[in-house]
């Protein structure tokens, strides 16, 4: 169900929810807003570059869903939330290793992107 409920966030081009896959798997999904200028031509792009992801620092895609009214990609579900959420919550105040364990799993997420 799309609703307030199952809402995670809003991105570039669309919104994201929690859902369940039919065994039990809890995913996100992330919906496409169509209306916006390019939106279906960055879903493809999107679509193609994160199906060929294989690296522990980066979210998987499941599988993708597109027809002529509705996108969406769904993806693995990450139960703490965005890098985002992780580094500015209020709640959880980050030591230096952890900090540091962060920078480095990012810099090899974006090495690996970047080959």
């Amino acid at each position: 169900n799309f609703n307030n409920a199952n809402f995670l966030g809003n991105g570039s081009f669309g919104s994201t929810y929690k859902g369940n896959l039919v065994d039990g798997t809890i995913v996100a999904v992330k919906i496409l807003n169509l209306l916006f200028e390019g939106a279906s031509k960055s879903f493809d792009i999107e679509c193609t570059v994160m199906r060929q992801i294989r690296n522990r620092n980066l979210v998987k895609v499941i599988t993708s869903c597109a027809s002529r009214d509705f996108n969406a990609l769904v993806l693995q579900y990450m139960p703490l939330g965005s890098l985002e959420v992780c580094l500015h919550s209020g709640g959880h105040h980050l030591n230096l290793f952890e900090r540091l364990d962060i920078m480095i799993d990012v810099a090899c997420a974006l090495e690996y992107l970047h080959h």
